[in-house]
């Protein structure tokens, strides 16, 4: 079964490890710049974009990694960035004044020309094209 599952970061499933890649290291420099720097002015803004750099790297490492608990960990890891931009952007619309300053998800990842709202969407469809049956029965 670690061998169907490998697929995932081949092809297309590179570009998107790379860009989760990008996405960890730019939104974990973001939150610690933030977090030393002027976390008294928006904590709940910046523990957010510390989450947002937690699930980025997750979803870095375990779309990199063979195996089916390393297949389940990226699926989590999607769905929660998914859930995160679409919530927070939603409650960044609907309240602005609840997040003075940006986070990586606010208004849908508009800081980031809307990426982060793609991103999880097309993680979770090369997951489920690669989703350890489909590629089973595939061979």
């Amino acid at each position: 079964m670690s061998d169907s599952t490998s697929s995932r970061a081949s092809g297309p499933g590179r570009i998107l490890i790379a860009v989760y890649g990008v996405f960890a290291l730019a939104a974990t420099a973001r939150a610690g710049y933030q977090i030393a720097t002027k976390f008294s002015e928006a904590p709940t803004a910046y523990l957010l974009s510390a989450l947002a750099a937690v699930v980025y790297v997750a979803a870095t490492i375990s779309l990199a990694k063979r195996g089916l608990r390393w297949y389940w960990a990226s699926v989590i890891a999607v769905s929660v960035e998914l859930l995160g931009v679409l919530v927070v952007g939603a409650l960044s619309l609907l309240d602005a004044k609840a997040f003075p300053h940006d986070t990586v998800w606010s208004v849908f990842g508009r800081g980031y020309g809307f990426v982060p709202l793609l991103l999880p969407v097309l993680g979770l469809i090369w997951l489920y094209r690669k989703r350890p049956s489909a590629v089973a029965s595939a061979e």
